[in-house]
């Protein structure tokens, strides 16, 4: 029972701001922004939506594939995945280029500015799926627009049920596009902005689009996150953090337990339900792949 993963995987270049961008930033001034942050904390991680989500499947127990290109720095995080149990035959390695790279700013009030480089993930879509034995679920997390066109066509023609989550990659698509999307896709997971941004690039509620789909998930931080299944809505309350550290890769946390739950033939409110637990998990550490979880 393997879950596929597909998207980004990167190095996520994470930097502490100890105060809040607000105060630097003048918003009448915006036409000549021209800020410079003093960073005392960085370091270095493994991220990207489909590494955090396929790190997150194997604390659970899950079987997973991540389907991402790496580039010629990527040696390392090819090991590291196989340290971790995690099937790597679908990840190709692109000497010609870099593995991408995210530059990310927190301040104090969990705000974050984010600076991305594609790398690899641009030519995502030179390795298709073609693999799909013992496949009962998959996810479509942000990735290169044209990967995540044609993975999209590929899951469905093989008849892989899979989870939609554009993430920051939604802005990429027009309307129709996104409408195309949601319609081979089982279920959808967004944030409460990125289901806002959805919403106006269709011009349907979330209660239309929750029609077209097995169900849809949105996330809403602490508070939890709504499920929406044919129309209708269900609050999932959120779980309190032991502390709140680092925002990095609570979404991609949350959906590796949505994940979990819907491959093992959960309702998706019990898997949120298991998804709010690791949010709140992974928010009290540093990075997207650092925390622990008992399963």
């Amino acid at each position: 029972m393997t879950i596929l993963v597909c998207g980004s995987l990167a190095f996520d270049t994470i930097m502490d701001f100890e105060g809040r961008f607000a105060d630097h930033i003048l918003p009448d001034q915006l036409h000549i922004l021209n800020v410079s942050f003093l960073v005392p904390g960085l370091r270095r991680e493994f991220g990207g939506c489909a590494g955090n989500i396929a790190y997150g499947l194997r604390l659970l127990g899950s079987a997973v594939r991540p389907v991402a290109a790496l580039g010629a720095d990527g040696e390392h995080y090819l090991q590291r995945l196989r340290a971790l149990g995690i099937d790597v035959s679908a990840v190709r390695l692109m000497p010609e280029i870099y593995t991408a790279q995210a530059m990310i700013m927190t301040d104090r009030h969990n705000n974050q500015i984010t600076a991305f480089h594609p790398g690899a993930m641009a030519l995502a879509h030179t390795n298709p799926i073609t693999a799909t034995d013992g496949v009962t679920l998959a996810i479509l997390s942000p990735d290169g627009k044209q990967a995540t066109w044609e993975h999209a066509e590929q899951l469905h023609a093989a008849g892989v049920p899979f989870v939609f989550d554009p993430g920051q990659g939604l802005p990429m698509f027009d309307g129709a596009e996104l409408l195309r999307l949601v319609d081979l896709a089982d279920w959808a997971a967004l944030n409460d902005y990125e289901a806002r941004l959805l919403c106006d690039r269709t011009g349907l509620t979330l209660p239309e689009l929750s029609r077209r789909l097995r169900a849809l998930v949105v996330t809403l931080g602490e508070q939890g996150c709504d499920v929406w299944q044919g129309g209708e809505c269900i609050r999932v309350p959120g779980v309190p953090a032991a502390e709140i550290v680092d925002p990095t890769g609570c979404g991609d946390a949350f959906r590796a337990a949505l994940l979990h739950g819907l491959a093992r033939g959960w309702s998706v409110t019990e898997a949120a339900q298991l998804g709010n637990r690791m949010g709140a998990a992974k928010i009290a550490t540093r990075g997207g792949q650092n925390y622990r979880f008992d399963a």
